[in-house]
């Protein structure tokens, strides 16, 4: 009886197996990004500008259904922007009671890791379907720049220089929103066009609060992308 139980949950396995279907591809994603930035009315950091950034990703959907996929791969993300903040110019070591405002411009390639639900519709026109995508990623910061520079040095503090690599933190945790739509171009080849919404939900700032003694700096990623693709 167990032997006859182990081959059922063997073939079990394997048509499971087989009837699964994993579709890999690539995809570009030129994107605006922003910093959302906020702290007390002392040094009122505040989002200046966006930028433009470029990305790239390796495509892997897990089908488990004729409907449904597990998103995932490995991209190459630009995120980042300006904020300004309020700060007090610093003469021979002394604080000076004159605010200035300050803009900071960071710029930061992710390596990122998605984890996602793809949800497809049905054709709504000959080989064309929708797809909706929900989850999150898992990103470190492989290169950051402050200001275009890979060190920074503070006018504000002594012309205290540090890395730039050192302002942000080491792990970003982001929400995903997306949705598109697929084209079967041949038996196994489709195109795709669609928008992706990243949401940061780590606080970046790993200078002001630790090197100025900032008080609740709160700095977090947005990145609004055009995912342009092809699946083979």
């Amino acid at each position: 009886m167990k032997k006859l139980f182990l081959v059922l949950s063997v073939i079990t396995a394997s048509a499971t197996a087989a009837s699964a279907q994993v579709e890999i591809g690539v995809k570009i994603s030129p994107s605006i990004t922003y910093l959302r930035a906020e702290s007390p009315s002392s040094t009122a950091f505040t989002n200046e500008s966006s930028k433009f950034s470029f990305g790239g990703a390796l495509i892997v959907d897990y089908f488990f259904g004729e409907n449904y996929a597990f998103g995932t791969g490995l991209a190459l993300m630009g995120k980042g922007g300006t904020v300004s903040y309020t700060d007090h110019a610093t003469v021979g070591g002394v604080v000076g009671t004159t605010p200035v405002r300050v803009n900071q411009k960071i710029a930061t390639q992710y390596l990122e890791l998605p984890v996602t639900l793809k949800l497809f519709t049905n054709e709504l026109a000959p080989a064309t379907r929708l797809y909706f995508q929900l989850g999150g990623s898992l990103a470190v910061p492989i290169a950051t720049r402050v200001n275009n520079e890979k060190f920074y040095q503070d006018p504000y503090d002594n012309n205290n220089e540090t890395k730039a690599s050192e302002h942000v933190f080491a792990l970003d945790l982001n929400a995903l929103l997306g949705a598109g739509v697929e084209y079967q171009l041949g038996h196994s080849t489709k195109l795709l066009a669609g928008l992706s919404y990243h949401r940061g939900l780590v606080n970046l700032d790993h200078y002001f609060e630790k090197t100025r003694d900032f008080s609740d700096v709160t700095i977090k990623n947005n990145v609004f992308a055009l995912d342009l693709g092809m699946k083979f």
